[in-house]
This record gives C-alpha cells, sequence and structure tokens, in this order.
C-alpha cells in the first residue's frame, strides 16, 4: 500500500531546510512512489489542518533557495498559544494525524524539534527527524545541516572587519550565535583569525582579555578582533548564575517560571556584549566597536556542503520511512548516515569540550579564551 508521508519544518530558519525537504520529498516520491504532504508553520500548521501537497512542480527549483517553502514557527505541541490561552494541543495533533491518513511526520529542526518530536511519538504517532541548525548543538550527530553556511557567513564578516580594525587601530567585537554552544563562534573565530574567542564553555576574565589586547598593541599591534558567542560568560556571572540556579531550584515546577522568548534573550545577549566592549575600552585604552551578525548568519543560500548534507539525510530519511523504521533522528556520521533513537537524542545538547581538538589548535596559534 501507499505510504502517506507529512513534513514540516520547525523552530529557526536555517539554510540547507529546502534542500532537505527536496531531499526527502524527491526520494519518497520518485524512488519509493509514496505520498507526501507538507504542513506550514510546523507545528502550529499540523494542528489546525494546514497543508500543502508536495509534488514534483512543488519541489523543483528549491535546492538553493534559502528559509523554507513550508514555513516555521516555535510552536511547542503541548505549550501552544490559542485564543490568548496556552494549551496543550496534542490530542488535536494525533487527530490531524491520522486525518491526513499519515503513516509517518517527518520533522526538520533542532533541539526544540527534537523534544517536541518525541513528545509526539509517546502519543501514538510514528516519527522521523532531521537535525538543522546553525548552532551545531544537536546531540549525537557529526553535524548539523545550516552550520556550514552560517559558519562561512560569520568567517566572511570577521575577514571583512579586520580592514577597519586595522585602519582605525580598534577593538572590533563580532558577536555570533549560540546561546548554549559555542561552535559557530569557535570556528568562525579559528578561520577568521579573530584574537580573542568567547565561548559559553570557557567562562572568562574581562581582564584576562584585556591583557592579551594590552600585550598586541605593545608587540605593534594596535588592534585587535574578539569574536564571542551570544551566551558566552564571565566566571563571575557563571558563578552567579549557578548560585541563582541552586537557589531556584524546582520553582519553575511551582510557579511556571518560564525561560525567555528569542526575541527577550536577543536584548539580554546584546547587553553582556554591550557592556564587554565598554569594559574593553576602559582596560586597554582602545576605541572598542561592536558588530552583531544576528539573523545575518541564518539566510541565504546555503552552501554546497549544506546542499550535500541535507540530500543525504533526507535520503536516508526516506529509506528509514520505507522500512517503518520509526522514533528516530537521522544522524551524520563520518560520510554515512545513522538511524539514532529520538529518546537518546531530545532533551541533551551538544557542547565544545574544553579539550577539543578546535580549541586546542586556536590556543596553538595564541588565541586567547579569556581564562
Amino acid at each position: 500500500m501507499t505510504q502517506h508521508i507529512g513534513i514540516l519544518t520547525s523552530g529557526g530558519d536555517s539554510p540547507g531546510l529546502n534542500a532537505a525537504i527536496r531531499g526527502v520529498g524527491k526520494a519518497c516520491l520518485s524512488h519509493y512512489g509514496m505520498h507526501i504532504v507538507g504542513f506550514r508553520d510546523g507545528f502550529r500548521g499540523l494542528m489546525e489542518n494546514r497543508t500543502m501537497e508536495l509534488e514534483k512542480g512543488q519541489l523543483s527549483g528549491i535546492l538553493t533557495l534559502g528559509g523554507t517553502i513550508l514555513g516555521t514557527s516555535r510552536d511547542k505541541p503541548h505549550k501552544m498559544p490559542v485564543d490568548g490561552q496556552v494549551l496543550d494541543m496534542i490530542e488535536t495533533i494525533v487527530a490531524s494525524y491520522h486525518a491526513n491518513k499519515l503513516d509517518c511526520l517527518v520533522c526538520l529542526g533542532g533541539g526544540g524539534t527534537q523534544k517536541n518530536a518525541l513528545r509526539l511519538m509517546q502519543a501514538g504517532l510514528n516519527v522521523v527527524t532531521l537535525p538543522k541548525t546553525i548552532d551545531n548543538d544537536v546531540a549525537l550527530t557529526d553535524t548539523t545541516f545550516g552550520f556550514d553556511t552560517a559558519l562561512g557567513i560569520a568567517t566572511e564578516a570577521i575577514d571583512r572587519l579586520h580592514s577597519t580594525a586595522h585602519s582605525h587601530h580598534r577593538i572590533i567585537v563580532v558577536e555570533i550565535m549560540g546561546h548554549r554552544a559555542g561552535w559557530l563562534a569557535l570556528g568562525a573565530g579559528i578561520a577568521g583569525g579573530a584574537d580573542v574567542i568567547l565561548i559559553p564553555e570557557i567562562p572568562y576574565q574581562v581582564e584576562s582579555v584585556a591583557a592579551a589586547i594590552r600585550e598586541r598593541s605593545r608587540s605593534g599591534k594596535p588592534f585587535s578582533i574578539v569574536a564571542v558567542a551570544e551566551g558566552a560568560v564571565s566566571q563571575q556571572e557563571h558563578l552567579d548564575r549557578l548560585a541563582a540556579l541552586a537557589r531556584k531550584k524546582g520553582r519553575k515546577a511551582k510557579d511556571g517560571a518560564r525561560e525567555p522568548m528569542p526575541e527577550e534573550a536577543e536584548m539580554v545577549y546584546a547587553d553582556r556584549t554591550l557592556n564587554l566592549a565598554k569594559q574593553l575600552e576602559l582596560l586597554t585604552g582602545l576605541e572598542a566597536r561592536v558588530t552583531i551578525l544576528g539573523h545575518l548568519q541564518r539566510g541565504g543560500t546555503p552552501s554546497a556542503a549544506d546542499r550535500l548534507l541535507s540530500t543525504r539525510l533526507g535520503t536516508a530519511a526516506a529509506d528509514l520511512i520505507h522500512q517503518r523504521h520509526y522514533g528516530v533522528m537521522v544522524a551524520a556520521r563520518g560520510e554515512a548516515t545513522e538511524p539514532v533513537s529520538l529518546e537518546a537524542v531530545a532533551g541533551q545538547v551538544k557542547t565544545v569540550p574544553p579539550d577539543h581538538t578546535w580549541v586546542e589548535s586556536a590556543r596553538r596559534v595564541g588565541t586567547n579564551f579569556g581564562d
């Protein structure tokens, strides 16, 4: 019997989403003769049963497009705003899944999407996921699609900022996305030759950063590039945060305390980066300027590497669906792929080990990490 497949994209947009949709769709249609339907705007579109038929015509010409033809949202199935209330809509989503006679739902997204897909699996749905995020922080996969493109964009930005930093003898602080994991700032910082790299995994001391910049000035290099992940924190802030978490343990379950929305979090990160720049000015006597790359890193045409990865993962997902191998994320393993159980992935974050080879290589060329 013909298998009926649904597909959605969830969370922040990312280069390679359309390439992954194409990979899944073309393999399902042409190789396995399946029927495939897309749901608009993530889990909300699934809840509201807003569909888009995905046939060969819709999948043609999207390989190089940024964004997602299906649209996306950050709505969670179990906490979805509806008519001014936040409701658990999992039962409604289950009903929509069955109304469309689906045999499997394919979810393309990052860490939050993996957790939401697991919730739907636990509600009885057949689910397969693909790892998407420019942060590269999804667990148990070598890499995620979107990361390579964002890495190239951030590296090019650092390359360009070298010119003005050198010309004006300034400190340029470049804020790069990554509030939980520093892969993007680390990779772009190394590739762009940043003098200082600050990531969430290695809390920094401002004086250590300033000392490295002053030493550069004494050696005849009166400018510096500081690549900072948006989630990087000072050692004191890290200790304060640990103390606050200890005091507030259990509060979330008790009074419904929530994490900041993405827009609120961005304001917090921007303030932190601006304060860092002001402190470096005071400690070094050099002018400091801040460049926040923001959503620039998530847009535009996906790189060749991301197109290739998205296509590999998408076609592998079609193979698993044909085999009726559900409840898994399609992980990248070298040049191959591997199904990993959603239970093992959901809720986990792939952070940068402090002794990672990228970190060690950066230290050997004189990069300062503020520690």
